[in-house]
């Protein structure tokens, strides 16, 4: 990712000015938070607490014991069963929560039932039948006798009214007829809810008291809140009738940071739930970090005016000189670096950069003085220098000779020489190139061309048979110009190397082979490819035939040398394309 000079001067500028207040800041808030976490875990934690010793102290202490102490006056066999309802109705008279208690003899569908005046009132409001909500049914009073869960509330909720009332049973060790009696009693929760509702925590947090299926209760709406994950990690406890207090922060589906405890009575399968978000735990160091903020704000403001103003005079420069840079890379090497009057490192940068522009332009267009092997040979000698020697090498050397240049030239201006000479040189370079060759040098109207690596005598055959065909379509658009070539390929081994004065060199190929290819090129006929015995035998190319020739006599041999004529099996039309900008207008 690119870091622009500008961006880095502001950076450093932000860091110098704001970096100090911010570190001292973020300590600062780090140790508040933990401070004010700390006591909100601790509050959490109480007031969770103190919630689950009200609930099981205002149910044993307000509500159990009295109706054991009711239970133990209606066993006594002292009593009628005048008396008894008269225990029963005074004893829900002391008793204001209490809604209903009932004395069921087992088998009997017709229990003894006094209710509360004011909690049946309110049921008929709602158009309800007191004595068939209050009622116990049988069937509940069994399952609590089955289970053994005497004095155990059973939590229900009247959807008509939204009273939460809790039925607990107790037995009877009298008996009527030889029959099993219990007492039940159903208990207005209401007491509970006001106890939540008024809790000072309430103000500034939330109490949400859960069952086991994870439903709010105590509320007009007992809405679901298993999504919420500290619900979720009360639910297991609560159904394994577990104790364990402890805490949890965790994050709401909508996203807010809660701090969390929860609790759990002894008396009722719930959980009490104290939550915190954490906003309104760290409201202080919010505060704080506000103040903060205000503050590197200014510095940030001050410090980015100066940094703005200081990169932009030191920057302008360097971004000059990165604008020629890119024009020099998109090989215009006559931009110059203008402008940079500055008398220090950024002022000397430019001067020198405008001599390494003059340098690369000058060294581009000796480059194009030279073969690749050269520069390969220069380039792996930049250290040591290029000394003069060469090594021996196996390759395919390539001769072209126009036909008929000297008549040409005679007849045509030397600017048009030039011309029609280098277009001719355009094509037979590219094909070259695309054999993989490298073209050694140029001699007059003759090009030598060097072929290297795995098929080096099948691609040099190939390439010389292109260059025959292109030069022939050549002549078809230019009849006029009455040229043809003549090409020599041999293979053999040379010797490659830098050859001349300590301070004039050529970096070229010497050898028999090269003598080879030359002799057969001069000996080619128009448009004819001559090739060795040697590079016949390796070049192993299909759609190409070699045509036997008489043994060839040449000079410096002492025996003719066998030699083969190569050409395409395939019409030469359109064989070769040559390229548009190689044409000859």
């Amino acid at each position: 990712m690119r870091f622009p000079l500008r961006l880095k001067f502001f950076v450093f500028a932000v860091l110098l000015a704001v970096g100090p207040l911010a570190l001292v800041g973020q300590n600062l808030t780090q140790l508040s938070r933990d401070e004010l976490k700390s006591a909100a875990n601790e509050d959490l934690t109480t007031v969770a607490a103190e919630l689950r010793g009200t609930f099981d102290n205002t149910f044993q202490g307000r509500w159990l014991t009295p109706l054991m102490v009711i239970r133990n006056g209606i066993d006594s066999a002292d009593l009628g069963v005048p008396q008894k309802i008269s225990l029963l109705t005074l004893g829900l008279q002391e008793l204001s929560q209490v809604a209903a208690l009932q004395l069921s003899v087992e088998g009997s569908d017709l229990p003894i039932m006094v209710t509360n005046e004011g909690f049946a009132n309110r049921l008929v409001a709602a158009g309800l039948d007191p004595v068939q909500v209050l009622a116990t049914p049988p069937d509940l009073i069994k399952a609590i006798a089955e289970t053994g869960q005497f004095g155990r509330p059973v939590i229900s909720r009247l959807e008509a009214t939204g009273d939460w009332i809790a039925t607990l049973a107790l037995p009877l060790s009298t008996k009527i007829a030889g029959r099993q009696v219990m007492m039940a009693a159903k208990i207005d929760l209401s007491l509970l809810s006001e106890t939540v509702e008024r809790h000072p925590f309430a103000q500034r947090g939330e109490i949400t008291v859960v069952d086991q299926a994870g439903r709010r209760v105590l509320t007009d709406t007992p809405e679901l809140l298993i999504q919420r994950g500290i619900v979720a990690s009360t639910l297991p406890l609560i159904v394994a009738g577990a104790r364990a207090d402890a805490l949890e922060p965790y994050i709401r589906p909508d996203g807010t940071a809660m701090l969390g405890a929860y609790a759990f009575p002894d008396w009722f399968p719930w959980a009490v739930i104290t939550e915190l978000s954490e906003d309104n735990a760290y409201a202080v160091v919010n505060a704080i970090t506000r103040q903060i903020l205000m503050v590197g704000l200014i510095g940030f403001a001050a410090a980015t005016a100066g940094a703005l103003i200081f990169a932009r005079r030191l920057s302008r420069p360097i971004l000059r000189i990165g604008q020629i840079a890119q024009k020099v890379g998109e090989g215009d090497f006559s931009a110059r670096v203008e402008d940079v009057r500055s008398r220090d490192e950024i002022g000397d940068l430019a001067q020198r950069f405008n001599r390494m522009i003059a340098h690369l332009g000058e060294r581009v267009e000796l480059m194009k003085f030279v073969s690749h092997s050269t520069m390969s040979a220069i380039q792996n000698a930049e250290r040591t220098g290029m000394e003069r020697g060469g090594r021996r090498r196996r390759v395919s050397v390539i001769f072209t000779d126009i036909r008929g240049y000297t008549e040409f030239s005679e007849r045509v201006p030397p600017e048009t020489v030039i011309e029609v000479l280098n277009s001719y040189f355009d094509v037979q370079t590219e094909l070259v190139e695309r054999f993989k060759g490298d073209v050694d040098k140029f001699v007059g109207d003759a090009l030598v061309a060097v072929f290297e690596g795995e098929g080096m005598e099948g691609r040099a055959v190939e390439c010389s048979v292109g260059i025959a065909e292109a030069m022939v379509q050549l002549l078809e658009e230019h009849p006029e110009h009455g040229l043809h070539v003549g090409i020599g390929v041999a293979s053999g081994e040379v010797v490659m190397g830098a050859m001349g004065a300590r301070d004039r060199m050529d970096f070229t190929v010497l050898g028999s082979t090269v003598n080879l290819s030359a002799r057969l090129c001069s000996k080619a006929a128009p448009d004819q490819v001559l090739v060795d015995r040697e590079t016949r035998d390796a070049a192993g190319l299909d759609g190409f035939v070699y045509d036997p020739l008489e043994p060839i006599a040449l000079k410096g041999y002492a025996a003719p040398v066998p030699a083969f004529a190569a050409r395409r099996v395939a019409s030469l039309s359109g064989a070769t394309d040559i390229p548009a900008q190689a044409h000859i207008d």
